[in-house]
């Protein structure tokens, strides 16, 4: 494979995993806009990401079993098309039940048939030696096109005046966005070979024996906590553009631009963190990011909504917003550190995705529940301490890991002749 080709693939699979998520998280940057667009509570919004997320936690596992008999170059494509062509329709601003419909349909095409195929289709980019660097810049590459495209968007929803017309063009523009990339995934992507196929069924297989094994790792739910915590303060950052706009009375397009500037931290954050972790160990640098979004999520919770204290607020973000986006630069790699075998790497992480990413179920909810019974700053700030006393459990979980884990190398397991590692 050329040179060229193995970077247009690392392209496609970067815009792909960046653009697709910008359709059902809509709300990160235009969350008044789309409620107002949608006649929506603040319970409703939430409900809708709710939908979205636990159609997306449920195909997690069948997901990867997917990946492993359909080829990414099928399923990227699928997918990127699926989602642009129905957010064509959400351009419409259809009816409240469609509206469900329509993101619990988004779950499926980012997760079902998305997620596993773009981790498969990165292991396959890189040998076994480079694998962390080829996540490094899967995640980089995905903040940039996702910076880049919300950016360009965001300058033309206000451009066309910040209403509803202005927010249909910018689905519109991401849905065609997608289809673009459907095209290039279609066209740049390679599918599975017979050499790959054979040597995957070559691979120690993994049986129940195995899953109850990983099952009862202290140290999975250990990391599935870490992540738990660092995925709930994820979730709050996307309600800092509407904290802006309903606390500190800023505009609709300020409170935009916060949710837009954050994301230009994401590819920095990302990678500094990785080389941190490298040298510092990952548990003691989640432990540190997680000390800080207590202390900066603590400054929500105690400030007042206040036009006077507008720079608290932006220093604010910016802290919780590279804390956040090291964190998912990094804490999938507490399972070398927390020595979990190579052999059962997918099992583990499956587990530790559908439990660590359920904020994507209760967060919007809980979010919408509390703006709307205490409305104004308040709801704000009862929900930014939720976040600071889930970040504490997580960091009990990483000082744990640290002293009980890092020295860890490998474990016994019951993988048979295969060993604890891949050979």
């Amino acid at each position: 494979m050329s040179t060229l080709r193995r970077w247009l693939i690392m392209a496609c699979l970067s815009l792909s995993g960046g653009i697709i998520y910008l359709l059902p998280f809509l709300r990160e940057v235009y969350y008044l806009p789309l409620q107002k667009a949608l006649g929506v509570s603040n319970t409703q919004l939430g409900v809708l990401m709710s939908v979205f997320g636990a159609a997306a936690l449920l195909t997690y596992f069948p997901g990867g079993w997917l990946a492993d008999r359909v080829s990414p170059r099928k399923l990227i494509t699928f997918s990127m098309l699926a989602t642009g062509l129905s957010g064509l329709y959400f351009a419409t601003f259809p009816s409240y039940p469609l509206s469900i419909a329509i993101h619990g349909f988004w779950g499926i095409t980012c997760s079902l048939t998305f997620w596993g195929a773009m981790i498969k289709a990165t292991r396959d980019w890189a040998p076994s030696t480079e694998q962390g660097r080829a996540f490094g810049i899967l995640e980089s590459g995905r903040g940039i096109a996702e910076l880049a495209t919300s950016t360009a968007f965001l300058a033309v929803f206000a451009r066309l005046g910040s209403g509803n017309l202005a927010l249909s063009w910018v689905i519109i523009l991401f849905s065609f966005t997608d289809i673009l990339i459907a095209l290039m995934a279609w066209f740049t992507l390679p599918d599975s070979t017979r050499e790959e196929r054979e040597a995957k069924e070559a691979r120690p297989k993994i049986g129940p024996r195995q899953v109850l094994a990983v099952l009862k790792m202290p140290v999975v739910w250990l990391i599935s906590v870490v992540i738990m915590a660092a995925y709930g303060a994820y979730w709050g950052s996307y309600y800092f553009t509407p904290y802006a706009t309903d606390a500190f009375l800023m505009s609709v397009v300020f409170g935009g631009a916060i949710g837009v500037g954050k994301m230009w931290l994401k590819p920095l954050s990302a990678l500094g963190a990785g080389f941190l972790a490298d040298r510092a160990g990952t548990s003691r640098t989640v432990a540190w990011c997680l000390a800080i979004l207590i202390a900066s999520f603590g400054v929500f919770v105690l400030i007042p909504g206040n036009p006077k204290l507008i720079l608290v607020l932006i220093v604010n973000t910016a802290v919780a917003s590279l804390a956040i986006f090291a964190l998912r630069g990094i804490y999938f790699a507490l399972l070398e550190e927390g020595g979990i075998p190579l052999v059962v790497t997918g099992t583990a992480a499956g587990i530790v995705s559908v439990v660590g990413f359920t904020p994507d179920v209760f967060m919007p909810i809980v979010g919408g529940v509390l703006l709307d019974r205490y409305p104004g700053g308040l709801g704000y700030r009862y929900f930014f301490g939720l976040i600071v006393m889930l970040c504490v459990l997580g960091l009990l979980a990483s000082l744990i890991i640290l002293s009980r884990y890092r020295q860890t190398r490998e474990r016994p397991f019951p993988a048979g002749k295969a060993g604890t590692r891949e050979s």
